[in-house]
C-alpha cells in the first residue's frame, strides 16, 4: 500500500501540467536507485544512474531545468528499463 501511494503521489508530482518538475524527478530516481539496490542491480549500472542524478540536480541547482529534467528522465529510463 505504501508503494503504491508513493508512486501515485511521485505521478502525480511529475505531471507535465507543473513546471521545473525537477525535484520530483530526482526523489523518483532516489526511490528506484534504493529499489534497485534491493534487488542486486550491478554496482556499475547504479553508479552511471546515480551520476545522472547527480548531474540532474546540478543542472536544476544552475538553473538549467529542461537539461535537469532530460538528464533525470534518461535516468529513469535506465533504471526501468
Amino acid at each position: 500500500m505504501k508503494k503504491t501511494i508513493i508512486t501515485l503521489i511521485l505521478t502525480l508530482m511529475t505531471s507535465s501540467a507543473f513546471a521545473y518538475s525537477c525535484p520530483a524527478l530526482w526523489a523518483e530516481l532516489d526511490y528506484e536507485i534504493k529499489a534497485a539496490k534491493d534487488a542486486n542491480m550491478s554496482d556499475a549500472k547504479i553508479k552511471a544512474i546515480q551520476k545522472l542524478r547527480d548531474l540532474g540536480k546540478k543542472a536544476h541547482d544552475d538553473g538549467n531545468h529542461k537539461n535537469s529534467e532530460d538528464l533525470l528522465n534518461i535516468g529513469l529510463t535506465l533504471i526501468k528499463g
